[in-house]
Order: structure tokens, then C-alpha cells, then sequence
């Protein structure tokens, strides 16, 4: 479709696009957002983008594809205009100020060994842990929260998951070795 474009003949490809794949499109920002509102205006605008840059579709079979893409960066565009993600610092604490978002989350709302075992793993994989858990962030806000792509995201989530694992399965093992030589002691006062 490169080169010069007909505004009509761009008008009814978008509205043929936006009557096969509107909802779709709208369920695709919804889940990325979750804000209906924002959602819905988010859907107009892809559509209004994918009108003006008509001529940018090569092919118009990968049309539903690019309608993607084009909602893809209306919905990254408007994460970095209204900066969704504001959190205190993760990490580290200096010298009189307030305990990190970090440190008040494990202190308030963690198991011993849950807290034992976050703090085995790396502090990069537990703050993705506690962002994209305890906040339940999407994939894209906590990309957005950590400075990384959104795949980066994924692959640091999926570390820190199996880091988490081993860690309390490590904790479990030491709790367990714990309670078996507390038991022989017990047992034996008992003998005596």
C-alpha cells in the first residue's frame, strides 16, 4: 500500500478493519491497561493511527497484524505519557529516610520462610517478584517499573520464579533438619 493513498479507498479498509477486529483489539488493550475508559479511547485511536498511516501497510493481508502493532505502541505511548508506574525506591536505604517499599512489603505481608527466601534470591529477580505478585502488575508496567523490554520482563520473572522455588525449597530443608534434631532431642530426655 506504499506510495500516495486515497482517503476513501483508506476509509473503507479501516472500517472493514475496525467491524471484523474492534473488539478484539479493545479485549487486547483492556487486558494491557485495565481501564475500560482508557481502553475504549485507546481502541478509537489505534483505529484513527491506523487510518492516517494507511500507507504504511505493506500487504493488506497482514493487516490484523499491524492493527496489533498499531495498538501495541498507542498503548506504550500512553504509559509513558501519564508515567503509570510511580513507586518508592526498591531498594536500598539511605541514612534517615523512610525503610524502602521493598523492606515495609517483606516486613508486613511475608511468611518467615517466604521472607527468608526472597531474601536468598537477587535483589533485581525479587523486585520483580514483589512488583509483578504483590502489585500485580501487567507484563508491560513492570517492564515499564524495572527500566527493561518487555520480553527482559518476562525472562527476569521467569528466573526469579525458579530462584523463589529453590530458595524455599532450601528454607523447607533447613526448617525440617530443624525440627528432626529438636525431635531426637526430645526423644531423648524422654530415654533418660
Amino acid at each position: 500500500m506504499s506510495g500516495a493513498w486515497d482517503r476513501d479507498e483508506a476509509g473503507a479498509f479501516v472500517e472493514n478493519l475496525f467491524a471484523k477486529h474492534h473488539g478484539e483489539i479493545y479485549a487486547y488493550l483492556m487486558r494491557m491497561m485495565r481501564d475500560p475508559e482508557m481502553a475504549a479511547d485507546m481502541t478509537q485511536d489505534a483505529f484513527v493511527k491506523a487510518y492516517k498511516n494507511y500507507a504504511s501497510l505493506e500487504k493488506p493481508e497482514n493487516a490484523r497484524a499491524w492493527l496489533y502493532q498499531i495498538a501495541h505502541r498507542v498503548a506504550l505511548d500512553e504509559i509513558r505519557r501519564r508515567k503509570i508506574i510511580r513507586f518508592l525506591p526498591w531498594t536500598g536505604e539511605s541514612k534517615g529516610s523512610a525503610p524502602s517499599a521493598e523492606h515495609l512489603v517483606m516486613e508486613a505481608r511475608l511468611s518467615g520462610d517466604m521472607q527468608r527466601a526472597l531474601a536468598r534470591i537477587p535483589e533485581r529477580q525479587r523486585a520483580a517478584l514483589l512488583l509483578a505478585e504483590l502489585h500485580d502488575l501487567t507484563g508491560l508496567e513492570l517492564a515499564e517499573a524495572l527500566g527493561v523490554s518487555h520480553v527482559a520482563a518476562r525472562a527476569l520473572l521467569t528466573r526469579a520464579r525458579e530462584s523463589l522455588r529453590q530458595a524455599l525449597a532450601a528454607e523447607r530443608e533447613v526448617d525440617a533438619a530443624a525440627e528432626a534434631t529438636r525431635d531426637r532431642g526430645s526423644t531423648a530426655r524422654v530415654d533418660r
